[in-house]
């Protein structure tokens, strides 16, 4: 079910190689294909590839202290996220940036034999770690494991139930197209969920906020809201982990939200939402538009309506003539 990053078409597997349409080739190096793309990295993603590199051997051990900096319980934290995807057993789920699996487990355990996993990373280092993690237990689903870009996801169209993502999306060279990627993949009707660190605003000025800030970084970020899809539907932001991370969930819908814009709104302007935000003309002096009033309140049309007929009735007499 993997396709090209580069060009979406489908892969050819060979013995230690995919080759996609155009020719591109993508290693499969100890087991693990190489779906990273485009092949020159934004800085962004080139810093985070290196710091993982430096720092993989010691991320997995000292990760804890971050949920014991704020006296909480690092899985019932991680639980509130994995609950939020209502996963189901024959559910397809595809983690972005999984690192060393320890939300990969949660969401393991939850699905059955008919179930799939795909566990993905920009890290070779850090995703090795899982890889051996996952070696050691024995889970029922399908668990398959891949290099690859957050917003070059090398996955089918609709293929996949649930989407999620926490803890490097702040870092990501293109949130949104992270985010277009990420509905591509899932299913119509799907859940996604994304998360990382955030300080909230009420909080930026407090002695914690600014602490906090200092030592990383990272909760200086902004929520990634004005790159929300719009296929987004039932969004709910939380945040949790002490109330500098944040996650977000949702429904995956089909295009631009429905609704009703052309009913007749009651009242003296009238028109409708459609009329309203599309009938626009060339604005008239203050005179005109008293006479106008005085015209439709006579008339006892809404203003919408009697505009409409005195505009067309004008333009078909001047058009005869």
């Amino acid at each position: 079910m993997y396709i090209s990053p580069a060009n979406k078409s489908k892969l050819s597997k060979k013995t230690n190689y995919y080759q996609d349409s155009d020719g591109n080739k993508f290693l499969i190096q100890d087991g693990l294909p190489n779906f990273i793309y485009p092949k020159e990295l934004p800085k962004s993603d080139l810093e985070s590839i290196e710091w993982y590199k430096n720092n993989a051997a010691d991320y997995d051990e000292f990760l804890p202290l971050t949920f014991e900096t704020f006296g909480v319980d690092e899985d019932i934290e991680r639980g509130k996220m994995i609950n939020a995807l209502k996963l189901e057993k024959d559910h397809k789920v595809l983690e972005i940036g999984c690192g060393t699996g320890r939300d990969s487990e949660k969401i393991a355990k939850e699905l059955g034999e008919n179930g799939e996993l795909y566990l993905q990373d920009i890290s070779k280092e850090i995703l090795k770690i899982g890889v051996e993690k996952f070696s050691k237990k024995i889970f029922q689903p399908k668990i398959e494991f891949s290099l690859a870009n957050g917003y070059y996801l090398p996955f089918e169209d609709n293929y996949f139930d649930r989407v999620f993502h926490f803890g490097g999306l702040n870092t990501f060279g293109d949130i949104k197209r992270a985010f277009e990627e990420m509905v591509r993949v899932c299913k119509p009707g799907g859940r996604i969920i994304v998360g990382d660190e955030n300080m909230p605003i009420w909080l930026r000025e407090t002695e914690f906020g600014k602490v906090l800030m200092n030592s990383n970084p990272h909760y200086k970020y902004n929520l990634p809201l004005e790159h929300l899809p719009v296929e987004a539907r039932n969004v709910k932001l939380e945040w949790f982990i002490g109330g500098v991370f944040y996650f977000i969930s949702f429904d995956v819908g089909i295009g631009e939200p429905k609704a009703n814009i052309d009913f007749e709104i009651p009242g003296v302007r009238g028109g409708t939402h459609r009329t309203r935000y599309y009938g626009h003309i060339e604005g008239v002096d203050q005179e005109t538009v008293e006479l106008a009033k005085k015209a439709r309140q006579k008339n006892g049309k809404s203003m919408h309506r009697w505009l409409n007929e005195a505009i067309k009735n004008a333009a078909i007499k001047e058009l005869e003539e």
